[in-house]
């Protein structure tokens, strides 16, 4: 009982980490909206419907629920603000050479691994019909 409260604080908790994610340079948007994700479907179905049904993050939350995958938009988006995000706090910044290689590396290790996720199908209902077929074979 106290664990579902527990998700349920942390599942707000990243949502609005993720809102100031919108707005703050740095603070990343779609961690925080999957982590806030997962702490809903453990917790509330209500607000994990909320959030799927949310005109800004439900497609991309359903997406990766269903294929793991990104769009190419969400990609596009995604590293064209981690680049000059990164590159700003580098260059803008007195932190030591070695912390500026580790940020450069991290980028570089999102991008890449935002970019190889796979591209979801095409289409509205494509989640939807992938968890039919798989009723169907249970």
């Amino acid at each position: 009982m106290i664990k579902k409260y527990v998700y349920l604080t942390l599942g707000f908790v990243c949502v609005g980490l993720a809102f100031f994610g919108v707005f703050i340079p740095g603070l990343p948007t779609t961690p925080f909206v999957l982590l806030a994700a997962w702490f809903f479907a453990r917790s509330s179905k209500k607000f994990e419907k909320w959030l799927l049904d949310s005109p800004i993050f439900g497609k991309l939350l359903k997406d990766w629920r269903d294929y793991k995958g990104l769009s190419v938009k969400s990609k596009i988006m995604a590293v064209c603000v981690i680049i000059p995000t990164f590159s700003l706090t580098i260059f803008l910044t007195s932190f030591p050479v070695y912390a500026d290689i580790g940020f450069a590396l991290f980028a570089l290790l999102l991008c890449t691994f935002l970019v190889t996720r796979p591209v979801p199908p095409s289409g509205s209902n494509a989640g939807e019909l992938l968890r039919a077929e798989d009723a169907n074979v249970e």
